[in-house]
């Protein structure tokens, strides 16, 4: 099951930075893990939770996965973290072939929720995108 997860994890920050909606808002600021000092805005790839489906003869599990969204700018950071959290749903929500490779067949992939707050510092903001994915094993 671990490797559904890095293989998601490639898949996702692939289908982000080919999706033109996301590249007008982040360009190619798209990480799993964004380098120290990232400009804002940037999308990092949060947690990914795999839990397998308990069938006869079945490598399928599902993951539970979060898209993160950072920005800055302290009088526009909610609405540009809104609308980029926005742009990451409409590219993943439904968009199975979006994450599809060769080393991960997705059954299903759909968004759940997206939540956008103010950080502790008081200066930047975070949407937190949250999906479901089935991958068939």
């Amino acid at each position: 099951m671990a490797d559904y997860a890095l293989e998601l994890q490639k898949a996702l920050v692939a289908a982000l930075k080919a999706d033109a909606d996301v590249s007008a808002l982040v360009g190619g600021r798209v990480y799993d893990q964004p380098p120290t000092g990232a400009t804002t805005p940037y999308i990092r790839i949060g947690g990914i939770v795999p839990r397998p489906v308990r069938a006869q003869a079945s490598r399928a599990a599902i993951l539970t996965y979060s898209v993160e969204v950072h920005s800055r700018p302290v009088t526009s950071g909610r609405v540009e973290a809104t609308r980029i959290g926005g742009a990451v749903a409409e590219a993943l929500n439904e968009r199975e072939d979006a994450i599809a490779s060769a080393d991960l067949a997705v059954v299903q992939n759909h968004w759940i929720t997206t939540t956008v707050e103010r950080n502790s510092d008081g200066e930047t903001y975070s949407a937190i995108v949250a999906f479901e994915a089935l991958i068939s094993g």
